[in-house]
C-alpha cells in the first residue's frame, strides 16, 4: 500500500499563488491515479483535480479550472498542485488520495489519504 503526506499550505492573500506537495512511499507509486481534494468547514469534501498513473490525462473541478494545475514526478514519487489566482473560496483542508484501478472523482472509492494541508485565503 502506498501511504501519502502532503505539504505546501498556507496563507495567501486573493490573487496569490501557492503549490501544493503530496510525498508518497511504498511500491508501486506509478500504479496510482492520483487526487488532490478539498474539504470547507461544513461543506462535504470534493474533488479538485486528478492525473492518471501515467500522467497522460488530467481532470479539473470546475471552480478551478484554468487557475490549478496538477502534476506528477513518478521517478520521485511526487504529486504537484499549482495553485494560481486563488480566492478566498479556496480556503480548504487541502487532501492528496491514491486509488488503484480506474479513476474517478468520488471521494469514497480513493484508499489512502494524506493528514491535509490547510490553505486559507484572504480577501
Amino acid at each position: 500500500q502506498v501511504q501519502v503526506v502532503e505539504s505546501g499550505g498556507g496563507l495567501v492573500q486573493a490573487g496569490g499563488s501557492l503549490r501544493l506537495s503530496c510525498a508518497a512511499s511504498g511500491p508501486s507509486f506509478s500504479n496510482y491515479n492520483m487526487g488532490w481534494f478539498r474539504q470547507a468547514p461544513g461543506k462535504e469534501r470534493e474533488c479538485v483535480a486528478l492525473i492518471r498513473k501515467s500522467e497522460a490525462s488530467t481532470y479539473y473541478g470546475d471552480s478551478v479550472l484554468g487557475r490549478f494545475t496538477i502534476s506528477r514526478d513518478n521517478a520521485k514519487n511526487l504529486v504537484f498542485l499549482q495553485m494560481n489566482s486563488l480566492k478566498p473560496e479556496d480556503t480548504a483542508v487541502y487532501y492528496c488520495a491514491a486509488k488503484l484501478g480506474d479513476w474517478t472523482t468520488d471521494v469514497r472509492r480513493y484508499d489512502y489519504w494524506g493528514q491535509g494541508t490547510q490553505v486559507t485565503v484572504s480577501s
